[in-house]
């Protein structure tokens, strides 16, 4: 290891990030200020990466968890020779830029995840060793190795205090993910003042209660740090690890290093002197010296030489091994059979059950025509019913199980299911009750946000619930879900809306999707064909009961209270159309044509039913329609009950059209 060279541009590693945030006044100094050598380290010698191939499926995965520390990320990957340049790094929270405030997936070669909430970046870390797991597990073979990387999380303190962040490290440990690396930037400090005033854990034995392996070193010290992570890589015990690295917030600051004042941008009006003080040029910003500049040349190359290397393993593996190559292919692509809808059995005329049954009934079809799908419970598989059956259970001993048990950790179970997602070989779905999706919104939130294909199936939906009383009856949930952008939210209204429901998760690649599903059994609506009913809820909308007279009167309905508009239609006369409306973003997303068709503006006479809060639903009524909801929390007593109770009925909707 080239010590001297590696201490140098650990400190031209400061130098950008000062120069950063001095340039846009905004931004966190502390962690890459303190973690300068980490990244030295990390991005010089210790990681398996290739810039020239930055979703090198063997890389080492580095995710940023302290996100707020992102000029720490730019800086190494600048240095280290990846797609951004010095005006990149230049234009830092700049508009168009990508090199944005935090972290963004996509938006930025060689960055893992969207990271910044903190304690989200430590659960997708979880979430990419699981993949890795699994991957290893199911791809390698006695012949090839093509798959044996590790997963490193940077986080600090905040991170740590967050609960999220405690589910998933008590999940990894448990689960038994050796290849997973966390390196906590323990400075002492949180942003409001001196870390002793929040917390006074002891981080190493708090660690080892959890199943990891815990190391303690100094964290400006460049041959210790390298010594802990070649260590933890070497380690295969079945144990995650932590390296907990003592630093300096804001290091090469004296103004403010080693207080709550050098987290932010408080010490970047002193970079002058700093500057001088690092050995960088008072006459060049942003600068990097030619031998920093030479060294990641260096590396970048001979990154190459082992990239091309593994490619000969892998074109040697997939040719002897081509139906675990087209699996993996087909992973990494995201591919949905096109007969999908019609690889899963229609359901009987007379049937009538939950649609959190029938989805278990499509899911275990899906996941015959889609082998890399894996679904995940929170303590609830009994009542989710989303266990996919001869699968296998996910652990430490069996990594190629394909049921995940999160156990009670709504948002560590969000937050692995990002990871998973932004590993990209698995479509991974995570279920619970709908009451608890908002232990769990910060993560639904970032994968809407970073356009991840993670499914939730969020079961007992509404006041139906019954006896368990308001606590469980989600009646605003639905609506909550609904405002997040990019989240597809479909409530299907019977069991064969259900499996389009599924299909039409499966099918979207570009965010993630939320399926709402009963716990009371309702009838199949029978007035329309399989195919139509399936195709309809692709659609997000469509007319279940066409008018057979002219048109008078529109009644709109999601999930259970489709079986409510369809019995008041058959009462109401032959001008009366019911659309089922199960996802408002999938119809937004059709034509105007075909919402014209649908929902004709000439029809101002409108009745939406649903059970649970009416404000969203007035855009589809109109201020001439009426909305028969719930603007209330529940009640305990038996779901039929509280339906009549709270004028969720037929006889409702039939006096709001009269």
């Amino acid at each position: 290891m080239n010590t001297p060279l590696l201490a140098q541009a650990a400190n031209e590693a400061r130098g950008l990030a000062m120069d950063a945030v001095h340039a846009c006044n905004s931004g966190h100094l502390g962690l890459p200020l303190g973690c300068a050598e980490i990244g030295a380290v990390l991005f010089g010698e210790s990681m398996r990466y290739c810039p020239d191939a930055p979703k090198w499926l063997n890389r080492d995965r580095f995710i940023l968890s302290a996100g707020h520390g992102s000029m720490f990320l730019y800086g190494w990957l600048h240095l280290s020779g990846y797609a951004v340049s010095r005006d990149d790094v230049k234009n830092f929270r700049q508009l168009h830029s990508i090199t944005p405030g935090h972290p963004e997936f996509h938006e930025t070669p060689g960055v893992e995840a969207t990271t910044g909430p903190l304690g989200q970046g430590i659960g997708n870390a979880v979430g990419y060793a699981l993949s890795g797991k699994r991957a290893a597990a199911l791809f390698n073979t006695a012949d090839h190795t093509i798959i044996d990387h590790h997963v490193i999380a940077l986080h600090g303190d905040g991170c740590l205090q967050e609960g999220v962040a405690k589910e998933a490290i008590a999940f990894a440990g448990h689960t038994g993910l050796d290849n997973l690396i966390l390196i906590y930037d323990s400075n002492d400090v949180t942003l409001d003042a001196m870390a002793d005033v929040t917390q006074s854990e002891h981080a190493e034995a708090y660690f080892i209660s959890q199943n990891w392996d815990a190391v303690t070193i100094d964290g400006h010290d460049l041959t210790a740090i390298a010594a802990a992570v070649a260590n933890a890589k070497q380690q295969k015990n079945g144990r995650p690890k932590v390296i907990i690295a003592k630093t300096t917030i804001g290091k090469g600051i004296p103004e403010v290093a080693g207080t709550a004042k050098g987290h932010g941008e408080g010490g970047a009006k002193f970079i002058d002197g700093a500057r001088a003080g690092l050995g960088l040029p008072a006459d060049e910003h942003f600068y990097v010296s030619p031998e920093t500049i030479a060294f990641f040349a260096e590396k970048k190359a001979a990154s190459k030489v082992e990239f091309e290397a593994w490619q000969k393993t892998y074109d040697a593996w997939s040719k002897a091994n081509p139906t675990l190559a087209e699996a993996l292919t087909n992973g990494l692509a995201l591919a949905v059979p096109t007969d999908l809808s019609e690889q899963i059995p229609a359901f009987a005329a007379d049937y009538k059950d939950a649609t959190r049954s029938a989805g278990s009934t499509v899911l275990n079809a899906i996941a015959k025509a889609m082998p890399q799908v894996l679904t995940g419970s929170a303590d609830l598989f009994g009542s989710t019913k989303n266990y996919i059956k001869d699968a296998g259970d996910y652990s430490k001993a069996n990594p190629l199980g394909r049921n995940i048990w999160f156990g009670i950790r709504e948002h560590a179970m969000g937050a692995i299911c990002n990871g998973v997602a932004y590993d990209g070989l698995f479509r991974i779905s995570g279920a619970t009750f709908l009451v608890f999706a908002d232990y769990l919104r910060g993560s639904i939130r970032l994968a809407a946000l970073s356009g991840l294909p993670v499914t939730y199936i969020f079961t007992h939906d509404s006041v139906g619930v019954g006896e368990d009383g308001p606590t469980h009856q989600p009646v605003e949930t639905v609506s909550g879900l609904r405002v997040i952008p990019n989240l597809d939210v479909i409530r299907p209204g019977d069991a064969e809306e259900t499996a389009g429901a599924f299909v039409a998760a499966m099918g979207r690649t570009d965010g993630p999707t939320a399926l709402i599903l009963t716990r009371q059994a309702i009838p199949l609506m029978n007035s329309l064909s399989v195919a139509a009913r399936r195709d309809g809820t692709l659609k997000g909308g469509y007319i279940a009961k066409a008018e057979t007279g002219t048109l008078s009167t529109i009644l709109i309905a999601s999930g259970s209270e489709l079986q409510y508009a369809m019995a008041a239609a058959e009462q109401l006369g032959d001008g009366v159309r019911v659309v089922s409306l199960p996802c408002f973003e999938i119809f937004e997303r059709q034509s105007a044509e075909y919402r014209e068709s649908v929902l004709p503006a000439a029809c101002t006479k409108r009745i939406a039913i649903e059970a649970g809060v009416s404000g969203l639903w007035w855009k589809y009524v109109g201020t001439q329609g009426k909305v028969i909801g719930i603007d209330r929390f529940g009640m305990s007593a038996p779901g039929g009950t509280i339906f009549k109770e709270l004028g969720i009925t037929t006889e409702a909707v039939i006096a709001a059209a009269k």
